[in-house]
Formats: C-alpha cells, sequence, structure tokens
C-alpha cells in the first residue's frame, strides 16, 4: 500500500513522515510537495505536487492507495486548493483520504473553520473513503511566545480564562500515523485535543515555576493585543487574526474533553510542563 503526504515539508508532514517510516517500508511513501529538492532528506520519494497547478496533481497521486492531505498554510486559497487535490485524487483512483481539519469545524467560531468545513464538504461529495482528523490547536502555538515573554517580563494574550486543550504536533502526528495504518478508521470524524486544558495564566504560572521568574498574565483586549502583535513585525492581518483566535478562544473555541486523541494514539497527550521545558531548553 503506497501512502502519500501532502505538505511534506511543513512541520506536520515532516513528523509525520518520520513516523510512518517506522511503521511502513519508505519504498511505500511518497512525500508531495511544491519543491522536491527541499524533500531530499526525508529518504522518501518526492514528487512535485502543486495546489495551485492542478496539472501537477495526477502525476503525482499516480498508483496512491492512500493520501494524508495536510490543510494548507495560505488561509483564504485553501478551500480551492484541497478541491484541487481531492478532484486529482479521484481521477487518480486514490482509494481513501485522511485530511486535517479543525477542531469542532462544522461549528466552531474560529476564522478558520470555514475552508474546513467546506472541506470536508467535499470530501464527502467525492465518494472517495475518507477519514477527518478535526485537530485542536497546537501547544507550540503559544509555547512559540516564551521568548518574547521572558523578554518582555509577561505573557499577553486576549484569551481571558479560556481553557485550551492543545497537543503537541508529535501528538497529532501519532494521531495521523494511526488512522493511515490503522483499521477501522473509514467514514470516521475523529475531535482531536489533549488530554490537560489549560488557560494562558497556567501557561505563565508554568513558566515562572520552570524559570523562576515572575512571568504574569497579561489579558488584553483584542485591537490592542492585535496592535502588540503587529508592534512585534507581523504582518497587520495576521496579527488580528491570532488576536481573534485568543477571543474564540476565551469563549471555549479550543476546549475539548473527549479524550479522542489519546485513545487514537494509545498513550496520554504531551503535558503543557514537558512542551514548556522543551522550550526553555531552546531558548537556554
Amino acid at each position: 500500500m503506497t501512502i502519500a503526504v501532502t505538505g511534506a515539508t511543513g512541520q506536520l508532514g515532516r513528523l509525520v513522515i518520520s513516523k510512518l517510516a517506522e511503521q511502513v517500508p519508505a519504498a511505500d511513501i511518497v512525500a508531495l510537495v511544491r519543491s522536491p529538492e527541499k524533500a531530499a532528506g526525508l529518504g522518501v520519494d518526492a514528487r512535485e505536487a502543486d495546489y495551485d497547478r492542478p496539472e501537477t496533481l495526477g502525476p503525482a497521486l499516480a498508483g496512491v492507495d492512500t493520501l494524508l492531505l495536510i490543510s494548507a498554510n495560505e488561509v483564504g486559497k485553501r478551500e480551492a486548493q484541497h478541491r484541487n487535490v481531492i478532484e486529482a485524487a479521484k481521477q487518480a483512483g486514490v482509494k481513501r483520504i485522511v485530511y486535517t481539519s479543525l477542531l469542532h469545524a462544522d461549528r466552531s467560531p474560529l476564522s478558520l473553520a470555514g475552508e474546513h468545513a467546506a472541506t470536508e464538504s467535499a470530501l464527502k461529495a467525492s465518494g472517495i473513503p475518507f477519514t477527518i482528523l478535526r485537530n485542536g490547536w497546537y501547544t507550540e502555538n503559544y509555547t512559540g511566545s516564551i521568548p518574547g515573554a521572558l523578554a518582555g517580563g509577561a505573557f499577553i494574550g486576549s484569551a481571558g480564562d479560556g481553557r485550551i486543550s492543545s497537543a503537541t504536533r508529535a501528538d497529532y502526528a501519532d494521531a495521523a500515523v494511526a488512522a493511515l495504518t490503522g483499521a477501522g478508521h473509514e467514514g470516521k470524524t475523529y475531535e482531536l485535543a489533549g488530554d490537560e486544558a489549560w488557560t494562558l495564566g497556567d501557561l505563565a504560572a508554568e513558566i515562572s515555576r520552570q524559570t523562576g521568574r515572575t512571568i504574569p498574565y497579561r489579558n488584553l483586549p483584542e485591537a490592542e493585543y492585535a496592535a502588540a502583535l503587529a508592534g512585534f513585525g507581523l504582518p497587520e492581518s495576521l496579527a488580528q487574526a491570532i488576536a481573534g483566535w485568543d477571543v474564540s478562544a476565551s469563549r471555549g473555541a479550543l476546549f475539548d474533553d473527549s479524550r479522542q486523541l489519546s485513545r487514537l494514539i494509545g498513550r496520554p497527550t504531551t503535558p503543557l510542563t514537558v512542551t514548556v521545558a522543551d522550550t526553555l531548553k531552546q531558548v537556554a
């Protein structure tokens, strides 16, 4: 069985390829990427597959049995890009598609949800057997801000007391591998989130505990947080989006206590304490 992975040179994609190669022969894995030369170190067959150039997708999917469609990163273009991949997969005779969607995509207030919900609909309408992995937030989305918090003396955000059921990229990669290689996942939709829910105040307290410094959490109004992010050099549209996601988190958008992720991967998800410690090691 040949398994192909889109976005294989991305952070999640590389993890999936690496973990997949521990379970299936490398000869049965295909990395689908825009620039095959960037995939040289993956140790698997790399094929050009550009979402915006459908003519590349058919040849890339030739002989593929199962496809992991990792959602694209160009917000606003993803619905069309994903439809191109799904159509090419149908034409190529792909037998199943596993798609990385968004937690509670059918009802999430996050601005990202629309494109994911549309992709899920396109997948179901395609007639191709599918598995939908509705991934929650990466813990790294927040721990990546630890260096800035240490430099500025505070962790800032707009999530209030919203509880965030995050998991690491490695946790979600394990889930993708489980869905790709295991039986009984066809037609299933999984809501994937961490076992442990925490607030940004909890994160700040954990940073303080591990560093021996007092790093408080400062909750900012949405516009003020967006302005701060823009001041750090983020594009204004991205800064506004991140602040908006935090506000959605304050209303429960990133919380899920179903523990479907830990059941799927057969182990507890990675605790926040571990990810904070790993991040601090990299900062040191």
